[in-house]
């Protein structure tokens, strides 16, 4: 009987793994800093939703599954977003490889532990609503980044930048739509503007 698992030594490496890997950056981003402000914003999401637009959703549990969306990438790497999307198969095969790795990491675990971890790690029909502002929340959380980058005056996130935009508004959610509004000019402020 196993009485060692890899399952947290291999979360730990999240911050090894860099995002924007075909962008000159700024600032460098890893996948551990990004799961952490997608889950803030999740969750913040999720609260716009219940305060403002009549909602009921489980504001904790959005922040989980954003906490660890991306936690299959430590297996399988940052993939780029123009590769990600470039067409259905593409798309549809890399969904299998996360799926894969997910079940890798879950066998990281005890078994009891596993049973736990499932539910957060793979996507579930009855929380299909949840996983919406997840991937807003991320897509925002990518939004952010852009808009700093060019904030530093790299023309590199201009393109990168609409993007983005573009992807949050065409998820039609009223809580998305509030928090670029409300909070996203924000993040063009210097810090003596935003005191």
């Amino acid at each position: 009987m196993n009485n060692s698992y890899d399952f947290f030594a291999m979360l730990s490496r999240m911050k090894y793994i860099n995002r924007w890997g075909l962008m000159r950056n700024t600032i460098k981003e890893n996948i551990a800093e990004h799961s952490l402000e997608t889950a803030m914003l999740a969750h913040c999401l999720a609260m716009i939703r219940n305060t403002y637009f009549g909602g009921n959703i489980d504001a904790e549990r959005v922040c989980l599954l954003a906490l660890f969306h991306d936690a299959t990438e430590i297996i399988t790497g940052d993939m780029p977003t123009p590769i990600k999307y470039f067409a259905p198969t593409i798309r549809d095969a890399y969904k299998e490889v996360e799926k894969m790795a997910a079940d890798r990491l879950l066998t990281q675990l005890p078994e009891e532990l596993a049973a736990a971890y499932e539910p957060i790690l793979l996507e579930r029909e009855e929380e299909k609503e949840l996983w919406k502002l997840v991937k807003a929340a991320d897509k925002i959380s990518a939004l952010i980044k852009c808009t700093e980058e060019l904030q530093m005056g790299n023309q590199d996130f201009v393109s990168a930048e609409y993007s983005c935009r573009r992807a949050v508004e065409k998820m039609q959610l009223a809580e998305a739509d509030y928090f670029l509004e409300h909070f996203l000019p924000a993040y063009k402020l210097t810090l003596d503007e935003q005191a």
